[in-house]
């Protein structure tokens, strides 16, 4: 750990080195226990974006530092028109293309991938799949197991699933299957009615401890992390309440703009892209009681109990509650960029939110009366996820004779990415004869000192479907209730008279609207 002045000092800083003990733990140590379940993973999709730029390399990274079972197949289903060998060939150039990989290590893994052409709606074709996936097995013994990931558009879901059980393989544990999983991405729903018919189609063949809502914000080093700093710690845990904390900040900023997702970020905005999933599971990580055991459905069921929580928003809204925006033409790191409505695919006249600033409240004993600020927003000045404890102010100022400023009240900042690290802000006396305050930061970096493999989000998020871990996954009741929540809001800007009075613009490459720097100038920083 290091001490050193906080950022805006004239102070010169002063720094403290602690370092942490080698343990000795070997460098699998933390990747998984036990042994894990040979299995056949089924990618639908298998020729899009999503597979080629994070499943296979994750597939392929986790390969090579042994983290897959004996045997362990891949099966790439789309529409595409490849044989096995050729869809190698393309996922090969995929991985150049993603920043490259060992020859050789691809060369050992490569054998385990094959590909099926596949038609979505033809029952025909799963038929085919089952066939294809029992005569593999014979060949590599699987015991059957297998997991069905859906890296297809959100439309599609409910036509897979319903086909999958209609073929029978959503059944586990019958007539010498093994287990059956699906993973779904989001978004789930683009509503609460859409969510809940959703799940009553997934649940038609695959019952809840089958289905993995995957979110791969949940699976991120530094947000793991959040988790065992709260509840391993007991320093922190008698002031995470509202008697010591004033505000919480949570910020998910991005520099890209929509990309090549016009078509679907125009559909969806702001708010269902990032507040319905990755926000409020931030928000849930901080605000949850400790659960009995540090177990998937114990932690999951705190969550919820954080989901319940959350106070309504009124309608209409109070000034501040919800600032929505739309990014203009602007600077990216030296760099013109066109504005949302001039992107490829976006209307000239859209009223999309591509920025978000919602403060939210949480009804109970520990949060009562705290506010929990969350952003998230494209094209803003710095790409930048971090969580921010504000606490109160002291009650009294005893150095108000001496001090040379207001004290600043402490700060715990929880930083996810890019900086990865846990920074704590104090006051301290500066040296030298007069009494004067000045503001250090401690800081831990998160990767200090560990030398073993780190797993990136998708690598974990995969890895616990093979075993079945569904602690970092969307649960259904949470599901509900996050649209619950947000369904108000959503339907409240989409049907307001005028809705273009609730939008506010700012150039690409600032921190948002004028009208959020108030609230969020202090922790985004």
């Amino acid at each position: 750990m290091s001490a050193s002045e906080a950022p805006g000092g004239s102070l010169p800083a002063a720094t403290v080195q602690a370092q942490a003990p080698d343990l000795g733990l070997p460098e699998e140590a933390c990747l998984f226990t036990g042994p894990l379940d040979p299995c056949t993973l089924v990618i639908f999709g298998a020729s899009g974006d999503l597979a080629g730029r994070k499943l296979l390399p994750a597939l392929l990274s986790l390969f090579r530092q042994g983290a897959l079972p004996t045997p362990f197949l891949v099966v790439g289903c789309a529409r595409s028109e490849f044989t096995s060998d050729s869809f190698r060939a393309a996922m090969w150039e995929k991985l150049q293309a993603a920043g490259g990989a060992d020859r050789a290590v691809w060369e050992d893994f490569a054998p385990r991938l094959h590909y099926l052409g596949f038609d979505y709606s033809s029952l025909a074709s799963y038929v085919l799949l089952n066939n294809f996936l029992q005569e593999l097995e014979r060949e590599h013994p699987t015991q059957g197991n297998r997991i069905f990931y859906l890296a297809v558009p959100p439309s599609l879901y409910q036509e897979v699933a319903l086909l999958l059980h209609q073929a029978g393989m959503a059944e586990q544990g019958v007539r010498g299957q093994g287990w059956a999983r699906i993973v779904v991405e989001k978004p789930f729903g683009r509503d609460l009615a859409s969510a809940l018919e959703l799940n009553r189609t997934l649940r038609q063949g695959f019952r809840e401890e089958q289905i993995f809502r995957i979110d791969h914000y949940m699976a991120k080093e530094t947000v793991q992390n959040v988790l065992i700093f709260r509840f391993a710690n007991t320093i922190f845990e008698p002031l995470w309440h509202r008697h010591y904390i004033e505000q919480v900040g949570i910020i998910a900023a991005e520099t890209l703009g929509v990309e090549q997702r016009a078509s679907f970020y125009e559909e969806t905005g702001v708010l269902r892209d990032m507040f319905q999933n990755h926000m409020l599971q931030l928000l849930a990580l901080i605000a949850m009681e400790p659960p009995s055991l540090f177990e998937s459905q114990r932690v999951r069921d705190e969550k919820a109990k954080v989901f319940r929580s959350l106070k309504p928003l009124e309608m209409p809204l109070p000034p501040g509650t919800v600032i929505l925006g739309q990014y203009t033409a602007g600077e990216i790191n030296g760099r013109r960029v066109p504005g949302y409505r001039e992107e490829p695919g976006v209307s000239p006249d859209s009223l999309t939110p591509t920025f978000a600033l919602l403060t939210a409240h949480l009804d109970n004993w520990r949060w009562q009366g705290v506010p929990f600020h969350l952003l998230s927003g494209k094209r803003l000045a710095q790409k930048l996820t971090r969580i921010v404890i504000q606490f109160r102010e002291v009650p009294h100022s005893l150095f108000r004779n001496v001090h040379l400023g207001p004290i600043q009240p402490n700060r715990l900042v929880i930083g996810i990415h890019p900086e990865e690290a846990i920074t704590l802000t104090f006051e301290t006396k500066n040296p030298g004869a007069l009494v004067c305050l000045r503001r250090v930061t401690m800081e831990f970096p998160y990767y200090q000192n560990y030398r073993g493999p780190i797993l990136e989000a998708y690598e974990k998020s995969l890895l616990d479907v093979i075993q079945g871990d569904q602690m970092l996954f969307w649960r259904q009741d949470a599901v509900e209730l996050a649209w619950q929540y947000l369904d108000p809001l959503i339907r409240a800007c989409e049907t307001c008279p005028d809705p273009a009075r609730l939008l506010k613009f700012y150039p690409a490459g600032s921190w948002g609207p004028p009208e959020a720097a108030e609230v969020t100038g202090p922790w985004r920083g």
